[in-house]
């Protein structure tokens, strides 16, 4: 029953009894007397006898409409006749309301008349009636206001949200992209743990931001569409699509920062064998080149014997061949700085410091062995004798000699392996070494015979040649302690290579842990991306329906988060192990986290699809079949399942639904007029949503900008303008001061000081000016 209505029947109170229709509209008038006066102490209207007797009841009608009229404050509930007279006087003389009852009548009577009473109090809701009319328009007024501040926090929120998460991508890209190797292991191994920490800790979080911002920034488009304001433009370099390409850098860089940094302890490594094997060489040449300059200036030769000439022309002879022998040393450790230097090994000024001195040193070698040999040879003549055996001795024991180093210095050498095959590899050259030590220990045996003969024949022939061999410093005892030597290495590097044997297993077990997890969530989470895909062109029930699968759904997929981390866990034992390839899967971990991420934000996007279909679908007032129909009609066009439809297939889709969409001119005018609005960036396809906006849009009614215009003209009483006074009158203050703070100034002819333009203020709440 409509207020006018109540209104008619309460005019005849006074005339005739009250029927059962005007015992309803009696209901509707004590109602809104309640509502009106409920703000005020004292006052409690129960029916339309007794509860008016002590006449604060009709001051407080009057002074909720009219305060200035009315001091509401110094009135006293025991002074009836006093309230009485003071709201009969002033609503006959400011309202023009005649006094239709007595107060000594009222206040003398135990139970006033109701009849007089009704008809009266119905004068003031007629008086009123005008006041109603605001307070509705000020009640749209105040929903408008209240969806344009809610959707200016959401910008605001979105701009934060932005800033922040470019800040962040802007100070990670140079770290990624810095790619200044350090010169220790320890140090690029440091610089790998801060990029696992980046992976696990720091960036996981900054993609579910990510995430969060292109669904508050979709949620925020809808809302906006659904209260028919302009879309939200985001500043300048924070778009959506400028927050991908910003993150798009941020992968690129990350891209190849891991390899970079394995390559670098790889090559550190490597660089780190490389110097200890340069050490090692050179250590060993250094030791066999001491004395040897001060050996070969010797003179000893201008006063010595012909038979001590002819020993020191053959020793120097064993010399050459001692020299000889070294020389693929010291190519060797040449070789060895010349590798270290185009590796770029930090130490290299001290590598090539000491190779130049060792190669100075051996072509000094080079220059006093001529030179000697040459002063030999010039007394040669004058020395017939040689002891041959101490020759024989001499050019056997050498070689046999710088072999037993070499093998020596084989069995020390460290090595580095990365599979099975390369540890079986060294394995089974180690075997073949052992297996030649019976016929080298055959040599030595020979080579400690001809020294036997030698001191027999010294002992024969009493031959002076001081106990010592003079071709040569190499002695029985110096041979013996080597292969002794040589034989208590082979059991160590026996051990050394079964240690090593078994580290390569327990990597070779590391790489099949990994690969058997990898190879059932790699392909779980690609089962899982089309199965969300399947579900997001599906109809299974209600919206809330699939929203409920959805999220379900969501809740298993994270569920599922543990065994990614142990995965990661597997994934750091390996890369601690230094294993750099797995042959038994086709998955690495940058795959997996990855496929994880688009797993995450396809089931997040998803969500945000339906509850945003939820929202248009509530908003607009759409029916579940209709939107079933929507969805029904638009799945039968996109037959490539992409959750796009070109223009040919939406223009068959809105055939379907019943559109008059001809192929004449007015037709491609219509269907041009609806592609600007579903399609307005001209990519030439049709979303799901634009699809459902537009539908919305076409089937539903929401408030316009006419409207709040209106609702403006009332609280204004029909002025082109409205006051601040009026706003702050009508609507709650922090609307009201919102209104004042956004509103220009009202220049029309009847512009009065401080008039302000609520049209353009509402054009502008649509989009259709500037505010």
């Amino acid at each position: 029953m409509t207020l006018g209505m109540i209104w008619t029947i309460i005019l005849r109170f006074a005339i005739q009894d009250i029927s059962v229709e005007e015992t309803s509209a009696k209901e509707g008038l004590l109602l809104w007397c309640q509502r009106k006066t409920a703000p005020y102490k004292n006052v409690n209207i129960q029916n339309f006898h007794i509860s008016w007797k002590d006449g604060l009841g009709f001051c407080a009608l009057i002074h909720r409409h009219r305060p200035e009229l009315i001091d509401y404050g110094k009135l006293r509930k025991d002074d009836p006749m006093t309230n009485l007279n003071t709201a009969f006087d002033v609503a006959e003389k400011y309202l023009d309301i005649p006094k239709m009852l007595d107060a000594e009548d009222i206040v003398g009577t135990a139970r006033p008349d109701e009849k007089a009473i009704m008809t009266y109090v119905s004068s003031f809701y007629h008086a009123f009636s005008g006041a109603q009319k605001a307070e509705t328009a000020a009640n749209r007024i105040c929903k408008v206001l209240a969806v344009n501040q809610e959707n200016e926090q959401l910008m605001e929120d979105y701009e934060k949200l932005a800033s922040d998460l470019l800040e962040w991508i802007r100070r990670t890209i140079p770290w990624l992209e810095n790619r200044a190797p350090e010169n220790t292991m320890q140090a690029m191994q440091q610089k790998l743990e801060d990029f696992r920490d980046y992976r696990r800790l720091h960036k996981p979080p900054k993609v579910q931001e990510k995430c969060q911002l292109e669904i508050n920034f979709n949620t925020l488009q809808t809302k906006l569409r659904l209260s028919n304001r302009p879309a939200f433009m985001p500043s300048e370099g924070k778009m959506v699509s400028d927050i991908s390409n910003a993150w798009g850098s941020l992968e690129g860089a990350e891209k190849g920062y891991e390899e970079w940094l394995l390559n670098e302890i790889r090559r550190l490594e490597r660089l780190d064998h490389l110097a200890e094997k340069f050490r090692q060489k050179a250590a060993i040449h250094e030791a066999w080149t001491d004395g040897k300059e001060e050996m070969l200036q010797q003179k000893d030769y201008e006063t010595a014997s012909l038979s001590d000439i002819k020993a020191l022309l053959k020793k120097h002879e064993a010399f050459e061949s001692d020299l000889a022998a070294h020389q693929d040393r010291v190519e060797q450790i040449a070789a060895i700085a010349q590798e270290l230097n185009e590796l770029e090994y930090y130490d290299s000024p001290s590598v090539n410091a000491r190779c130049q001195r060792i190669c100075d040193q051996w072509d000094s070698l080079g220059v006093l062995t001529q030179k000697r040999s040459e002063a030999l040879q010039r007394t040669e003549k004058l020395l017939e004798t040689i002891d041959q055996l101490y020759l024989e001795f001499a050019k056997s024991a050498a070689p046999f000699n710088n072999w037993m180093e070499g093998a020596m210095e084989d069995l020390q050498d460290t090595f580095i392996v990365h599979t099975i095959e390369e540890i079986q590899g060294l394995s089974t050259a180690h075997e073949q070494f052992k297996a030649t030590l019976p016929e080298a220990d055959k040599e030595r045996q020979a080579i400690l015979g001809i020294h036997n003969e030698i001191a027999k024949i010294v002992q024969t022939y009493h031959v002076n040649m001081a106990g010592t061999n003079p071709y040569t410093t190499i002695n029985p005892q110096e041979i013996n302690a080597k292969w002794d030597k040589v034989r208590q290495l082979v059991p160590q590097r026996d051990q050394a290579l079964i240690e090593e044997h078994a580290r390569q297993q327990n990597n070779e077990r590391l790489r099949r842990q990994f690969a058997n997890q990898a190879n059932v969530i790699g392909p779980w989470i690609q089962t899982k991306m089309q199965e969300i895909g399947r579900i997001s062109i599906e109809m299974h029930g209600t919206l809330e329906d699939q929203l409920t699968h959805l999220r379900q759904y969501e809740k298993s997929i994270v569920n599922y988060k543990p065994k990614i981390d142990q995965l990661e866990g597997d994934h750091q034992l390996i890369q601690e192990a230094l294993i750099f390839d797995n042959k038994h899967t086709n998955y690495t971990m940058e795959h997996i986290r990855v496929g994880w991420e688009q797993l995450l934000t396809t089931i997040a996007r998803t969500i945000n699809e339906i509850e945003n279909q939820i929202l248009t679908r509530d908003a607009k007032g759409i029916s579940q079949d209709q939107m079933n129909e929507f969805r029904a009609s638009f799945n039968h066009f996109d037959r490539d399942h992409s959750g796009r439809l070109g223009a040919e297939e939406f223009k068959a889709c809105l055939i379907s639904l019943g559109f008059d969409i001809g192929n004449d001119a007015q037709g491609e005018a219509e269907f041009a007029r609806i592609m600007s609005i579903v399609d307005p960036n001209r990519l030439g396809v049709v979303t799901f949503q634009a699809f459902i906006d537009f539908m919305s849009r076409e089937t539903a009614d929401t408030d316009t900008a006419d409207q709040v215009m209106a609702s403006f003209k009332v609280l204004a009483g029909d002025k082109n303008y409205i006051l601040a006074d009026e706003l702050r009158r009508e609507l709650p203050p922090d609307q009201a001061e919102y209104c004042i703070a956004r509103m220009t100034p009202y220049t029309g002819p009847d512009a009065v000081p401080g008039a302000l333009d609520y049209m353009s203020f509402s054009t502008a709440l649509y989009g259709e000016s500037d505010l």
